[in-house]
């Protein structure tokens, strides 16, 4: 493969380079490959991040060196990239973040090397106004994602209790993340209120293996129910994102029937996908994530737990 190109994506001229570039050194996996990954899999991707604010996770020299995080969208951008403004508190400005609306901004974004794509749980026209509510299921060493299984799915549970439904997703690197979709007329307040109601919950009634608090001294051992991306300013890993792991896996959606699977094999391994994998996977389950976009759930406004 050359080290340059001039790709023309959806009538675009787009200049690619460094492509015999390796950026995860341990696989050998190159950023022509990269680049190739978010190509075949945006007709499933493309969806979940329409319209929503992106901060782009940058490894320009590979996922073993120093990355950086870019929240306003670069001013060398081609005039075609959309962007969304959004005041920042921490900033006291408005930001201009990137939008990944169509092919030719997701293989721009990836030529910048911005191997991981994090977005905000809003849409750019409320953004004060989440789609969903969403658990982060961090273990902490040694627990790892088969209990992350379990914790998932007393959480399910505790949602079905609720009449909402959720779905899970791999985080791409050591946990497991729950979303609720909700698309209602929801403020972060509320989702971040439940969220952390169920957490507290979930940590009274199971102490040995839950953790509410952000304390990493308490999570040994236990996972760690992250509520707090419920909020405006925070972002989550896109659904069918990269991670920057020694292998290109990816945040991938599963089935509740996986998880349950995974916990009774206690075998982790079940849970880990590669981009070729999540690629076949795709091909043969479809969208498994695509309800998150569209379903309409209601919050409860009382809840007893």
């Amino acid at each position: 493969m050359s080290d340059k190109a001039e790709l023309i994506v959806e009538g675009k001229k787009l200049a690619v380079s460094n492509l015999n570039k390796v950026l995860y050194p341990k696989a050998g996996f190159t950023k022509g490959q990269v680049i190739d990954y978010y190509i075949r899999i945006a007709p499933v991707l493309l969806e979940h991040l329409k319209d929503r604010p992106l901060t782009m996770k940058r490894y320009p020299n590979g996922v073993d060196q120093p990355f950086f995080y870019e929240k306003n969208c670069p001013a060398h951008r081609p005039s075609w990239v959309k962007t969304a403004k959004v005041w920042s508190e921490g900033n006291q400005r408005h930001m201009h973040y990137c939008l990944a609306q169509d092919l030719p901004t997701l293989v721009w974004a990836a030529n910048l090397a911005d191997i991981e794509l994090h977005t905000s749980l809003a849409r750019k026209k409320d953004v004060a106004r989440p789609t969903m509510m969403v658990f982060d299921l961090d273990p902490g060493a040694p627990a790892d994602i088969i209990q992350c299984c379990q914790v998932g799915l007393w959480l399910r549970d505790l949602l079905a209790g609720m009449k909402l439904k959720s779905w899970a997703k791999t985080s791409g690197s050591k946990g497991l993340q729950i979303y609720v979709p909700l698309n209602t007329a929801v403020t972060f307040d509320q989702t971040k209120d439940l969220s952390r109601a169920l957490a507290e919950h979930l940590s009274r009634a199971h102490p040995k293996l839950v953790v509410s608090k952000m304390a990493k001294a308490l999570r040994t051992g236990k996972v760690f129910v992250d509520w707090s991306q419920n909020d405006e300013h925070k972002t989550t890993v896109n659904v069918y994102s990269l991670r920057a792991k020694e292998q290109p896996t990816v945040s991938t959606p599963v089935t509740w029937p996986e998880v349950e699977s995974t916990l009774k094999k206690k075998n982790a391994k079940l849970l880990v996908f590669p981009s070729d994998r999540v690629l076949q996977r795709v091909e043969k389950m479809g969208d498994l994530f695509a309800p998150v976009e569209i379903l309409k759930q209601k919050m409860p406004k009382k809840w007893d737990l």
